[in-house]
């Protein structure tokens, strides 16, 4: 394998080759030699080698590195790469452990690579937690005096900007649940940590946990009652929650009406002797609403969405706004002729109106009558905020009628 000391051996006697090639290039205007003389050993192994070739040697060399797939010899090992990979875990735990860190800050500051950064923070957490490490017998015995509670304070220091520093990562990577952990772990260090309790209000307010924000922002404030970053943090959590208050106030005032409402259509019902009932699979339409004109005052007029069926010609005509107080002709009236009708079978005088009962029979509906007057016998219902009406022609009438009682029967 080529080292650092080898390759700059192999750079320096090219150098001097190509010196001395320049002077030689000088004598061959004066003569040419009858035969080339050989070049040392070295050279000639420098001379010899490719440019790719060197590239690739380079590349071993830790100073050089692009990349660090396929940097190991023919056994895939690289011992200066090693070497330098074992520098990171050389020393006290503090001291491994800031290497950690000061890795990670470069990696935040310059290229705002939080991933790769939170790894750095994690690394160094992990050194602090490590066991001592165990004197190399090959050295023999060391005698190191340490401060221990010096480096126990270093030590604490160095955890608590980890912590703080991981939780921003975590924060830019809108892990939040990580993040407040790791400032509770900071604080709990030191519960004077602005950054902590400014980064822990950013987590809670971005999960809309305004409580908490609001909180986490009064705790780092009552250290620093002047922390413009809080004080300005605080302002928009401020606002965040006075949103979200009349949001809900509006959600509220939405859910009484919509009950008083409710509460006031049954009333109406009730005073017209209006049967209605859902069933678990009603039609998807929308716009079908029983509804009042005034929906707090069940005095006002009431509508009802009526389905006019032609079940003889399998059509249908929908009718939004049906008033209590209209009959069935009124409506017949714009909706016949239909344009489907070949034969002019359907006309206001020509046809007669069914509508099912309770107890699942057929009653004749009075064209004339109004919609109150059908719906108030007692005899019938409004079945998913809708009635049913069937159009038939007189003609037909008999045998659609028995065809009806068939089919009921079968059921």
């Amino acid at each position: 394998m080529t080292s650092s000391a080898s390759l700059d051996a192999l750079l320096e006697e090219k150098m001097k080759f190509r010196e001395n090639d320049s002077q030689q290039q000088t004598d061959v205007l004066q003569e040419e030699p009858s035969a080339s003389a050989a070049l040392p050993p070295g050279m000639q192994k420098s001379q010899d080698t490719s440019v790719d070739d060197l590239l690739k040697e380079m590349s071993r060399v830790p100073l050089f590195m692009t990349s660090l797939d396929e940097v190991g010899d023919d056994s895939g090992e690289n011992v200066e790469l090693e070497a330098l990979k074992a520098l990171a875990y050389e020393g006290t735990r503090a001291e491994i452990a800031q290497n950690f860190r000061e890795q990670g800050t470069e990696l935040v500051r310059t290229e705002k690579r939080y991933r790769e950064a939170r790894e750095y923070y994690t690394k160094a957490l992990n050194a602090l937690k490590a066991p001592p490490v165990p004197p190399d017998p090959e050295q023999g015995p060391q005698v190191v005096e340490i401060d221990e509670e010096a480096e126990l304070q270093k030590e604490r220091s160095i955890e608590e900007v980890c912590l703080v520093n991981r939780a921003l990562c975590n924060l830019e990577m809108k892990n939040y649940g990580s993040c407040n952990r790791d400032c509770a772990a900071a604080l709990r260090l030191n519960p004077k940590n602005v950054k902590a309790w400014y980064r822990a209000a950013s987590a809670c307010l971005a999960l809309d946990k305004v409580a908490a924000a609001l909180d986490a922002c009064q705790s780092g404030l009552s250290f620093d009652s002047q922390n413009t970053a809080l004080k300005s943090f605080m302002t928009r959590i401020e606002q965040r929650r006075d949103h979200l208050a009349a949001v809900e106030k509006t959600r509220k005032e939405r859910e009484e009406r919509t009950r008083l409402e409710q509460a006031t259509l049954r009333l109406a019902l009730m005073n017209r002797k209006v049967l209605a009932r859902r069933t678990d699979r009603p039609l998807e339409m929308p716009e079908a609403k029983v509804a009042l004109d005034d929906p707090l005052d069940a005095s006002s007029t009431l509508n009802i969405p009526v389905m006019i069926l032609y079940p003889v010609h399998a059509q249908t005509d929908f009718i939004k706004q049906f008033q209590e107080s209209e009959s069935i002709s009124e409506h017949l009236s714009y909706l016949l002729p239909v344009p489907w009708d070949q034969n002019n079978e359907y006309t206001t005088s020509n046809v007669e109106c069914y509508i099912e009962t309770i107890e699942g029979g057929l009653i004749k509906a009075g064209k004339k009558l109004s919609l109150l007057k059908l719906l108030s016998s007692g005899k019938l219902e409004v079945v998913d905020d809708l009635v049913r009406v069937m159009v038939v022609p007189k003609g037909k009438a008999a045998q659609w009628i028995e065809d009806f009682k068939t089919r009921r029967g079968k059921q």
